[in-house]
């Protein structure tokens, strides 16, 4: 166990001009709470901190960093008041502790893949400073080196969160030495036969005769380096057991045929020796195809890079050669701690710049942090900053879009739930229903039998499963009410002729004409008579016999007969739907369509159909189900009124030019309104007449042709 000196000492080699008090203080401070308390290994219990400490120091941590490793547990284990910590010890500790404290509290539970992934993401995303996750990782590895101690569930559950959520995520901040440890270890636990077997089989590989030749490659290396000037530092390292058996099974091979069980680095000074070096190990051996990688040009992105490739070296034997500079090197140990060398002004240059400000690019570096702690740290993250994570009451993560509410979270869960939701409590408190939700966030939601989703859920859900199902829900609701519709439309008619509607329904006849209609069902007739798409008397006419039609027909007063022949007159509107012709119609106002425009009929329950053209705007929004095919009757005449504004130069007779031209071509000016400016120029709005947009078109030409006119413009919305 170290002592105090020693990790001031330590310290101070990487950070000489550090002002090491916090440290002074929170290695007594933690020491005394420690007092008398044992690990299970039987350690002292103080051990634990001062090894989380010591891990934090091969990462060249700051003051801060390492005195919270020597105080991580004191709040988890209520040794201290979180105000009493921040009291003693400032902002910054306090916010690193009560943070690792925070993600301790949290239980991953086990599942596929995914749910791991949403875990990782989920503390990345709960983590103010990533420092915290150098913390909760150093805590972790001490942690697993003396898992043996622990009953075998506990080790079993540890060592598999450790293999699913903190291995991958000591990968994903680019510490190696790290992210090895803990799989090496996560794989002891987790398979103790595999690892022994091969563990044993690796050990026999490294013989005497194998170190001689990893010395030989060595010199050699070194040389033929040397001999055309590049000075570089040459060691061989064996992959990781895991990092083995892990390729082994994906390969299926056996040890022996594992070419780069060895693997030889060679570090030199800069890019340019780099690429200098791969070319003189390709000259002296012969590289094996497919087998280089360029890790320099393209990095990975933990910040990782190097030249990696295999050739045949010496007795014939595959071996790979890894060629870094020596800052590549210290960034693929350290990883994302490495930017603490570069923050504490302990390196130079644009490039390093360059380097760091594309790592904080690759993590999608947040925004500094903007709360009190902004004065002291800048290290707040959010890499995951379009997503937040919450928990089930059970601890299951749920991963969401930023902004989601309890109901987004409630269809996640499931969509019935979704539909019964009346509230929710949120970290055990009742919220609004549009509270939106934060990362590490616990949602319960309540639900009753009696609610159903509200068609104002649309504006505040984020997730399109939400909104589809709540769409699907109001759909259907519209479907069923326009059934219900149709049912008092049909059954009224049907009385005429002596017949109810719940009978027919059963009778062949029904399905048949529906079927005449183009429907599958009779159910989707019915809809469409609910929405208008069809009228009453389409229906009768199929399922009431044809003598009934006529006798009834017959029966009708002269009154009657009157209002008969005037239905049966084509429709002012001249419009057509799909090839029905007795369905009120109306034409939108916001869009005023001319016949020879593109339209599209849209449904209003109780109003027939409105009549928009194609690219209005206002249709663009409407429910596409309830769009029907229209189009304009060419058999038809009739005119339509529409508004145009004509530009022009205030001069002496260009009005009475214009009204004229308008006149003469054949339109009729229902209303004008005359409006001059102070700059000579005058704004003209009618309001005319025409057939056609051919005619329209017939007229805005001519008066584009008038001396004094510069421009005319059709205007799509009418007044009133």
């Amino acid at each position: 166990m170290k002592s105090l000196e020693d990790i001031l000492n330590t310290v101070k080699e990487y950070l000489p001009d550090a002002d090491l008090d916090l440290i002074r203080r929170a290695y007594p401070f933690s020491q005394q709470l420690h007092q008398g308390q044992d690990l299970p290994c039987g350690l002292p219990a103080f051990s634990h901190p001062v090894a989380v400490a010591e891990l934090l120091l091969r990462l060249k941590m700051d003051v801060p960093t390492v005195a919270a490793g020597l105080l991580h547990d004191v709040l988890q284990k209520e040794m201290v008041t979180s105000a009493e910590l921040r009291e003693r010890f400032g902002d910054q500790v306090h916010m690193l502790v009560e943070g690792l404290t925070r993600i301790n509290n949290i239980i991953f539970k086990r599942g596929e893949e995914r749910q791991a992934e949403s875990f990782r993401k989920m503390l990345l995303a709960i983590a103010r400073d990533f420092r915290i996750i150098l913390i909760k990782l150093a805590d972790r590895l001490h942690g697993m080196q003396n898992l043996s101690c622990l009953p075998d569930a506990q080790q079993q559950r540890i060592a598999r969160e450790t293999m699913d959520v903190y291995a991958p995520l000591a990968n994903r901040m680019g510490i190696s030495w790290m992210k090895s440890q803990l799989e090496d270890l996560s794989f002891q636990h987790l398979y103790p036969d595999e690892y022994a077997e091969l563990n044993g089989k690796v050990m026999a590989f490294k013989t005497d005769a194998c170190d001689q030749y990893v010395q030989r490659v060595k010199n050699e290396l070194h040389a033929i380096l040397a001999k055309q000037g590049i000075d570089g530092d040459v060691s061989g390292r064996s992959k990781h057991i895991y990092s083995v058996y892990r390729k082994l099974q994906r390969q299926k091979i056996d040890l022996d045929q594992m070419y780069d069980l060895i693997a030889f680095r060679v570090i030199v000074t800069s890019v340019r020796e780099c690429y200098a070096a791969l070319g003189i190990v390709h000259a002296e051996w012969k590289p094996v195809s497919g087998r280089f990688k360029d890790y320099i040009a393209m990095p990975k992105a933990n910040m990782y890079q190097s030249l990696h490739t295999s050739v045949i070296g010496p007795y014939g034997k595959r071996m790979e050669v890894q060629i870094r500079t020596e800052e590549m090197h210290r960034i693929a140990e350290e990883g994302i701690a490495a930017h603490w060398m570069y923050k504490e002004g302990k390196t130079t240059g644009s490039g390093e710049d360059k380097r760091f400000s594309w790592l904080r690019q690759m993590v999608e570096w947040q925004k500094e942090m903007d709360d009190s702690l902004a004065v002291t740290t800048d290290n707040h993250i959010d890499l995951f900053p379009e997503e937040v994570y919450v928990f089930t009451p059970q601890g299951h993560v749920r991963e969401l879009p930023k902004g989601a509410c309890p109901i987004d979270f409630a269809y996640a869960i499931h969509g019935d739930i979704g539909h019964r939701c009346v509230g929710a409590k949120v970290n055990n408190k009742m919220v609004s229903l549009k509270t939106e939700l934060h990362n590490g966030d616990v949602v319960e939601v309540l639900t009753s039998p009696h609610q159903n989703p509200s068609k104002d859920w649309l504006k505040i859900v984020k997730t399109s499963k939400a909104r589809n199902r709540i769409r699907h829900w109001v759909k259907t609701q519209e479907r069923e009410k326009s059934i219900e519709v149709a049912h008092g439309l049909l059954d009224k008619e049907l009385r005429k002729y002596g017949k109810s509607l719940n009978r027919t329904l059963n009778e062949p006849v029904m399905a048949e004409a529906a079927k005449d209609l183009g429907f599958k069902e009779v159910s989707e007739l019915l809809a469409a008579v609910g929405y208008g798409k069809l009228s009453a008397g389409q229906v009768i006419s199929r399922i009431v016999p044809a003598d009934q039609l006529r006798s009834h027909r017959s029966k009708l007063s002269g009154l009657g007969r009157v209002i008969n022949k005037i239905r049966k007159k084509p429709s002012h509107s001249a419009i057509r739907i799909q090839g029905i012709d007795d369905v009120l119609v109306r034409f939108a106002k916001c869009c005023n369509p001319l016949p020879g425009d593109d339209i599209v009929g849209f449904i209003t329950r109780g109003h027939g159909i409105t009549v928009h053209a194609a690219d209005c705007p206002h249709l663009l929004e409407t429910d596409p189900q309830r769009r029907v095919e229209v189009e304009w009757d060419e058999g038809s005449v009739s005119s339509r009124s529409v508004r145009i504004n004509v530009y022009c130069h205030d001069q002496k007779g260009v009005l009475a030019e214009i009204t004229s031209c308008i006149t003469k071509c054949e339109a009729n000016i229902t209303s004008a309104r005359v409006n001059a400016s102070s700059g000579s120029k005058g704004l003209n709005e009618f309001e005319i007449d025409v057939n056609n947009v051919d005619h329209l078109k017939e007229v805005m030409a001519a008066l584009k042709a008038l001396k004094g006119v510069y421009r005319v413009e059709r205007v799509r919305e009418r007044r009133g």
